[in-house]
């Protein structure tokens, strides 16, 4: 199992921490993480890799994530 978090290319309207812009991904278009919008997956359904977030990108999500749960 893996956790993840969802993306989206469409501009959100709310911003940190529910949402933050990726940078130099390498997905095709801008994107940011839905930080509010996590779940978990089996490590079965998972195809090739076809992006990387930096390390300053996650640690982000992180901190995101634990303003939005109190953690």
């Amino acid at each position: 199992m893996v956790i993840a978090d969802a993306l989206t290319s469409q501009k959100p309207s709310a911003g940190f921490p529910l949402t933050f812009a990726l940078s130099n991904t390498g997905l095709p278009k801008r994107s940011w993480v839905k930080i509010g919008q996590i779940g978990t997956l089996s490590t079965q359904r998972l195809g090739k890799k076809i992006a990387e977030a930096s390390d300053e990108e996650l640690e982000s999500v992180i901190e995101g994530l634990n303003e939005t749960t109190g953690a």
